[in-house]
């Protein structure tokens, strides 16, 4: 996996921490690792931490199989243990070094409850809090070189939907097509992360898990899907009809399309996210099918598939040039069937750059 990190991510990290009291952020995500210094790996039930100080010093407390991986990542302070050793002695001798007995220490979200549970025993006097909303500060405005990116895999996902369509006919099951795509986004260089294939009333099950099930003629078919380029997610809703679509259904479809390209017409800097999930629902609302849009509008993406900013009720956060996040209405009548239409978008100044082709103008048969 390429990697994006440079020294300018870790001096602006060190700045929030301090600008926030905390002494020192301690992370176990390969994502988080990899973010701020390029070392993508997972030590799973082995305490492996990334440690950045409010200075900016940086130490790697990990089992000794990974030191090499780390020294390679430009990781100089590297501390191992052994299988079969205590790993809180590492633990300890950083307190120690960096004078956080008695500290507060900020922890990513993905960090393992054991890990924590393990620090905090090591720790008592310390003062634990999380801490991913101040790594969201910098995750959550996006370079040139990661909306690139997040293009280049919209576009792979993109590409992958006509495997689909030529998939769908009345008897193939969801998983015929799931593999479908998940077969063609591997050939475009895409690596698959997740694919909800869901047809008829299955669609009105915002995240289905896909299923044996089998295509009818005349049903709705709901695909989510995405894959990673070099880290970096892609996530895209389309939904076809598997031949003639029922009338309601094309006028769903129509409705969820008007709210989609509302809320997108209500992106710009500085515009909170609250009022981009509101505008998408007020369509939705004054078509009567307010009570059927039963999620938020969109979330953050990035290296991970749902990161900051989040378009939901009561969140103020303002929009930043370099956002990336998804807007994905969608009306779920239980039953009979869902729809739902996600593009990926990056804020800009003055609007937004898609990082998908429009959707359809009407509900496609297939």
């Amino acid at each position: 996996m390429a990697s994006l990190a440079s020294p300018p991510r870790l001096e602006r990290f060190a700045s929030v921490l301090a600008g926030e009291g905390v002494d020192a952020f301690l992370c176990s995500s390969d994502v988080t690792m990899g973010y701020l210094h390029g070392f993508h790996e997972h030590g799973y039930e082995r305490l492996l931490v990334l440690a950045i100080h409010r200075d900016g010093r940086t130490r790697m407390v990990c089992p000794a199989l990974s030191e090499s991986h780390a020294l390679r990542a430009g990781i100089s302070d590297v501390r191992t243990w052994h299988d079969g050793e205590d790993p809180m002695a590492c633990v300890q001798t950083l307190a120690a070094d960096w004078n956080l007995r008695t500290g507060i220490i900020a922890v990513d979200d993905d960090m393992r409850a054991a890990t924590l549970l393990e620090l905090q025993k090591a720790l008592p006097a310390a003062l634990f809090r999380p801490g991913q909303s101040l790594l969201g500060r910098l995750m959550r405005v996006k370079d040139e070189g990661e909306i690139e990116l997040l293009r280049k895999a919209g576009a792979i996902a993109d590409k992958a939907l006509a495997a689909a369509k030529k998939a769908i006919a009345p008897g193939v099951t969801e998983l015929e097509v799931e593999a479908a795509l998940n077969t063609e986004m591997l050939r475009l260089g895409g690596k698959p992360t997740f694919c909800i294939v869901a047809t008829g009333r299955n669609s009105a099950e915002p995240h289905h898990a896909t299923s044996d099930t089998r295509i009818k003629d005349g049903d709705v078919v709901l695909l989510d899907y995405g894959c990673s380029l070099e880290g970096y997610q892609s996530d895209i809703t389309r939904v076809v009809n598997c031949g003639t679509p029922d009338p309601e259904a094309e006028r769903v479809y129509g409705i969820v399309l008007a709210s989609h390209h509302a809320a997108r017409r209500a992106i710009r800097e500085g515009v909170t996210c609250e009022t981009i999930d509101r505008a998408a629902r007020q369509v939705i609302a004054d078509s009567g099918y307010g009570d059927h849009f039963i999620h938020r509008l969109g979330h953050g993406i990035g290296l991970r598939g749902h990161e900051e900013p989040f378009m939901v009720e009561g969140n103020l956060h303002p929009l930043e040039v370099g956002n990336c996040f998804s807007v994905e209405p969608g009306i779920y009548l239980p039953g009979r069937f869902g729809i739902r239409i996600e593009n990926i978008v990056a804020a800009t100044r003055d609007g937004h750059d898609s990082m998908n082709e429009e959707p359809a103008d009407r509900l496609v048969p297939v």
